[in-house]
């Protein structure tokens, strides 16, 4: 019979659309669902019997695994409790969004083990496991509500283009798919883009929504430096890290983004905008750094997710950002290691502003040594195609 389709955008009760979308995944029927790159095809992997009719749908062959949906960045350690630095940057940095990472499924308590011994051969056949978290509330909302994941392919069959609306997937799979959520044409319009990561290795195996360049800044290791205004001690920080990482990696200050690195800095209480204190920008010039150019910016939940470490000038700070953004505390230290505060130099004299350069470029130094770059900074290569993922 002919797939019941819902127009999402139309309905009265979209909590309604999830419940029964919810159960109709439970008891092992084929869904299709609106995504943010093009439309998915989707079955409930706790059901193999319908991971199994999904891939006879889809006429695609065992060298082209199906992908797991799942709930969250976080959730993903379920699956992969080893995974690198750099898969856990971009998972933090991509999701929800158009991005497929392919890890290695080689730990024993992965979360895969639980699934039914068919659905894993089809998720992952050669050893590596494909993750993805979709940027369309729709999807999340069930994923919420789903005792397990979900596999996620695309809504067409195999050497078919792929479905960016309702009625194209109808078109394709016709029967096939027993419901089809509506909510017009897909954002993109492309498939996600799939990643290979392996350690601190990163390969795209399909060129899809997110290109090679912003990729590679998806992978760049992130510092950020937070005080309360953004006019002073952490501009400072920032430009003194920058000098030290240069140093580290030999090459000048301004190609540090091209060689994987970034350093920025936020205040608390910051206003978009703000120039730095002239005798911040008067003592860095001591230092050989140009800081005239600084515009203060508040801290924000971008910059905390993209941030690999933050490093804040005082103890009430770390707190701070501890209580907005507690999902940031591994990553979030106090500058000074023996647990005291950078001194806020605001209406200090030149040789205020001097003492509290030097007491942070000091740190810096210390919390440079704890870094170990080889194995934070990702190794980013273009490689071949893949139909890995939707």
């Amino acid at each position: 019979m002919p797939p019941i389709v819902f127009d999402v955008r139309r309905t009265d009760d979209l909590r309604d659309v999830v419940h029964r979308t919810v159960e109709a995944l439970a008891a092992g029927k084929l869904v299709a669902f609106p995504t943010e790159t093009v439309y998915g095809l989707a079955a409930s992997a706790l059901d193999s019997a319908a991971v199994q009719r999904l891939v006879e749908v889809k006429q695609r062959g065992p060298k082209h695994p199906l992908a797991l949906a799942i709930k969250s960045a976080e959730e993903a350690l379920d699956y992969v409790p080893d995974i690198s630095p750099l898969g856990r940057r971009l998972a933090r940095r991509c999701w929800p969004g158009p991005v497929t990472l392919v890890l290695s499924d080689n730990h024993p308590d992965s979360l895969i083990r639980q699934l039914p011994e068919e659905v894993c051969h089809h998720v992952v056949p050669n050893d590596t496991l494909g993750l993805r978290v979709p940027a369309h509330p729709l999807i999340l909302d069930v994923l919420q509500l789903m005792a397990g994941p979900i596999t996620l392919t695309s809504a067409n069959r195999s050497g078919q283009t792929d479905a960016v609306d309702a009625d194209e997937v109808v078109e394709y799979l016709g029967d096939d798919v027993q419901l089809v959520l509506d909510d017009g044409r897909s954002q993109f319009g492309q498939p996600s883009s799939v990643v290979r990561v392996d350690d601190n290795r990163l390969e795209l195996l399909r060129k899809g929504v997110v290109s090679d360049s912003i990729l590679r800044r998806l992978a760049s290791f992130t510092i950020l430096m937070v005080c309360t205004g953004n006019t002073c001690r952490s501009p400072m920080a920032e430009m003194l890290m920058r000098k030290r990482l240069a140093s580290k990696l030999g090459c000048a200050v301004d190609m540090l983004e091209d060689h994987g690195v970034e350093v920025l800095s936020a205040g608390l209480a910051a206003m978009s905008g703000g120039r730095p204190t002239p005798e911040a920008v008067s003592v860095m010039r001591e230092h050989g750094l140009n800081l005239s150019a600084h515009i203060s910016q508040p801290l924000s939940d971008r910059l905390v997710r993209h941030a690999d470490v933050i490093l804040t000038m005082t103890r009430s700070h770390l707190d701070m950002v501890h209580a907005q953004w507690p999902n940031a505390f591994a990553r979030t230290r106090l500058l000074r290691l023996d647990d005291l505060d950078v001194s806020d130099p605001v209406g200090g004299s030149l040789d205020v502003y001097r003492c509290c350069a030097e007491q942070i470029d000091g740190q810096l130094g210390d919390h440079l040594r704890q870094f170990d770059l080889r194995l934070l900074i990702g190794d980013v290569i273009s490689g071949g195609e893949s139909v890995s993922g939707q």
